[in-house]
């Protein structure tokens, strides 16, 4: 059974040791693989791409535990999300919206036996999210951990719309390159016709869709589906942050013809 964990922790302090403490008193065949504990403090859009960069490769049964908690001990729910026979344990923050499609089972955490005895409010991520995380994987049914959520939380940036056959989306993520990957992924493409498309971006001219960052000259703005399987802006040897892209920027992708 394999167990993933991604958070903002770092690896300065013992909080990360701490969470694989709990999982392997529970389930000592367990395999734990850190995604990232890099991720900058609080940002919750940055988990939830660390997310959806890496779950796709994991095997079915995989449980994923996240803990980008800025909210933490307050009024938001703990969840676990079942995509594509995958699980995912974590806050209701919007950590997973890159998994809520029209098929995505949540419920919440809400069976206390789930939690560690004397649970510390202000740490979820080892007396709650751990231990469920554990138990899921050791074959407690998704459906005795609580209620049916109907409103998960979602990311804005994480939200796709479609108007008079235009894709509008927006930058989701800016990796360390200065690359500004958008929220839709590939398969979206089609909802627009089978021939090209253009992609759209304030205040530069349309461009077409390239297949890699070889395809224009050094230092040119060049759109992309990138190895994460998602639209992005990307300069060639350049950072399409540095021309004022950011997360939040709004692309637009229409037929080219």
């Amino acid at each position: 059974m394999i167990i993933t964990l991604t958070t903002d922790f770092g690896l300065a302090d013992g909080y990360v040791g701490a969470m694989k403490g709990v999982i392997y008193s529970l389930v000592p065949r367990a395999t734990v693989v850190d995604i990232t504990h890099e991720v900058p403090p609080f940002d919750v859009g940055h988990g939830a791409f660390a997310l959806a960069q890496a779950a796709p490769f994991f095997p079915p049964e995989t449980v994923h535990v996240a803990v980008v908690d800025p909210g933490v001990g307050g009024s938001r729910r703990g969840i676990v999300a079942v995509w594509r026979r995958q699980l995912f344990v974590g806050p209701d923050n919007g950590l997973f919206s890159p998994f809520l499609e029209d098929r995505t089972i949540v419920r919440e955490l809400a069976d206390p036996d789930l939690w560690l005895p004397d649970a510390a409010p202000t740490f979820h991520g080892r007396d709650l999210f751990a231990p469920a995380a554990a138990r899921l994987a050791g074959g407690l049914p998704v459906a005795e951990c609580g209620p049916a959520v109907t409103d998960p939380v979602r990311l804005p940036d994480w939200e796709i719309r479609r108007q008079a056959g235009v894709l509008i989306v927006a930058v989701a993520h800016v990796d360390r390159f200065g690359n500004c990957i958008t929220a839709l992924p590939a398969s979206r493409l089609e909802e627009i016709g089978p021939g090209p498309c253009l992609v759209e971006a304030p205040g530069l001219p349309p461009l077409p869709l390239s297949r890699t960052y070889d395809d224009v000259p050094h230092g040119q703005l060049l759109a992309l589906i990138g190895s994460h399987g998602f639209l992005e802006l990307a300069v060639r040897e350049g950072s399409a942050a540095a021309l004022g892209f950011s997360r939040g920027t709004i692309v637009r992708v229409r037929p080219a013809s």
